[in-house]
């Protein structure tokens, strides 16, 4: 199992190099992204002009949550996101939640919509690293098991709001959670933020944000 994941990530790197690259404004007026350019965007190569303070990232595999965003907009302080991930027989959750009883941890879902979320701000125009600042309510009402095809997320981006004073962005949205057509989780009010100055580039040294704690606590 271990070594699927290894030829998984290898396979999902090399793909991550064959997007060709965009302009940021050329960006910014994306409606949708490959699962290539999906993997660029994780691995920062998507944008050959990305302005200096441009920090966001989607987690790496097998972390990533998203294959592909089918639509993406933005209306205002609003907008919308749809997207998938297919599902994957060897997904590394199922070898390990549970033994004997595997099923898509109903944490990876939500974190799903954080990083659509998060995605969305640096979309919109948000400078900075984006962190998941948590959601008011969530409900599960089905599961993910290893045979299912699709996980489709659909967000409705209820609030967008950028903060000039911090030079940081916000973003809260409601989505719902499909697998193969059947709603199966809601979240409500997903909230992320974009914030400068707090990247970790240097990892694993020691440096000036090299330790986690309270943001913004003295």
């Amino acid at each position: 199992h271990h070594r699927s994941w290894l030829w998984v990530v290898l396979v999902e790197f090399c793909a991550a190099f064959r997007s060709e690259l965009v302009t940021y404004e050329e960006f910014r007026e994306r409606s949708s992204f490959s699962k290539e350019e999906v993997l660029a965007l994780a691995y920062g190569r998507l944008i050959e002009d990305a302005p200096a303070e441009y920090k966001a990232r989607l987690p790496l595999p097998p972390m990533l949550m998203v294959d592909r965003i089918d639509h993406i907009s933005r209306k205002g302080n609003r907008g919308r996101i749809v997207a998938e991930r297919d599902v994957r027989l060897d997904d590394w959750f199922f070898h390990c939640h549970f033994l004997g009883d595997p099923v898509q941890p109903g944490c990876l879902g939500v974190d799903g919509v954080w990083q659509l979320i998060g995605l969305y701000c640096s979309w919109n125009g948000a400078l900075g690293s984006g962190r998941a600042l948590g959601c008011a309510e969530v409900e599960f009402s089905g599961q993910i098991r290893p045979h299912d095809e699709v996980v489709r997320y659909e967000i409705d981006i209820v609030r967008y709001q950028d903060l000039p004073r911090s030079g940081s962005a916000v973003a809260i949205g409601d989505a719902t959670v499909l697998v193969d057509g059947e709603a199966i989780y809601t979240i409500k009010r997903a909230k992320v933020g974009v914030f400068r100055d707090i990247d970790y580039a240097d990892y694993p040294r020691r440096s000036v944000n090299s330790q986690g704690g309270r943001m913004g606590g003295d």
